[in-house]
């Protein structure tokens, strides 16, 4: 380890970061966000804007620490996260309704965690700036907390319950699949599951669900949501797209090998935000499924080959 990293991992230590949090990679991320090279003096730290990916080349460039690619999201979960929570750093302090898992998702440490890393080398003043971030944590991150909690996404649970989701076109894609697609085509239905870009799951039904033999677990690869419809015994499982593709022929065999043991019977369902956004995957969309768009809820379209076939009347 380099002297400017173990000089980076005693201020982690003073910060009272975990220690998970106090290795060499965690090091290195604090001297790209504070833009510290090795012969940069601390009192000259700055707060540049970083994705990720610019935290890794300042890394490799500076310090001629080369990690692999596939490293990002270990970067992303198991230093930046608990960075974030320490209120070391902010997320997206220029536009906090950038969605969750944007490509264009920066992070820039706090005015607070900068004053301590600027006082680092002069003894006295170190222990006073760790000494006031600390005592300011709980306010500040609860102020951090109201401020971005007023750009999540509110979801309207059929129980009466209101949960709120990151923000970002995908949620709001799957709080109209919840109100809308909900009320109009699986009636009655529980919301037993829906995933969050930010916090994994927004809703977990648990128990619900493996009493209908579907098991979740870390590295599941559940759909976006789940609804049962108890009257019918029908589980809804439903693929929100805005970025990422539809239920296709791949992922409907890997759904139906994941849930082969549920005592429900299962549907199937792609949404879309629109029509546009529909046309786009078409070619993509597995047959004995159902496609749903937001901005035609009133009606879906049916890939069920001959199941359908058949002229409409006026009842």
């Amino acid at each position: 380890m380099s002297k400017k990293a173990a000089e980076a991992t005693k201020i982690l230590t003073a910060l009272g970061l975990p220690a998970a949090q106090r290795n060499e990679r965690s090091a290195l991320t604090l001297l790209a966000l504070a833009g510290v090279g090795p012969k940069t003096a601390w009192v000259d730290a700055d707060q540049p804007l970083l994705r990720i990916v610019d935290i890794m080349e300042f890394m490799r460039s500076r310090y001629r620490k080369d990690y692999a690619p596939n490293t990002r999201e270990t970067v992303r979960r198991q230093t930046i996260h608990q960075f974030e929570q320490a209120r070391i750093l902010d997320r997206n302090p220029d536009d906090l309704t950038r969605p969750t898992n944007s490509g264009k998702t920066v992070y820039k440490i706090t005015d607070q965690a900068l004053a301590v890393i600027r006082a680092f080398g002069n003894d006295a003043a170190f222990r006073a700036q760790v000494a006031r971030f600390l005592e300011q944590f709980g306010a500040l991150q609860a102020a951090y907390s109201s401020s971005r909690d007023t750009h999540r996404v509110p979801l309207q649970l059929p129980e009466g319950a209101t949960v709120f989701l990151s923000p970002g076109r995908h949620n709001d894609l799957q709080v109209a699949v919840i109100e809308e697609f909900g009320p109009r085509f699986a009636p009655g239905a529980e919301v037993l599951y829906v995933g969050d870009t930010a916090d994994k799951h927004a809703v977990l039904q648990g128990a619900r669900l493996a009493a209908l033999k579907v098991v979740v677990t870390e590295h599941d690869k559940l759909p976006d949501i789940i609804l049962y419809r108890p009257d019918k015994n029908w589980l809804y499982l439903v693929e929100a797209v805005t970025s990422h593709g539809p239920i296709s022929p791949k992922r409907h065999t890997e759904l139906l090998h994941m849930l082969a043991g549920s005592s429900a019977e299962l549907v199937f369902v792609t949404a879309f935000p629109s029509a546009a956004q529909f046309r786009k995957y078409a070619a993509d969309i597995a047959w004995e499924t159902e496609v749903w768009i937001a901005d035609n809820p009133d009606h879906m379209v049916h890939f069920n080959g001959p199941k359908f076939l058949g002229p409409y009347r006026e009842d």
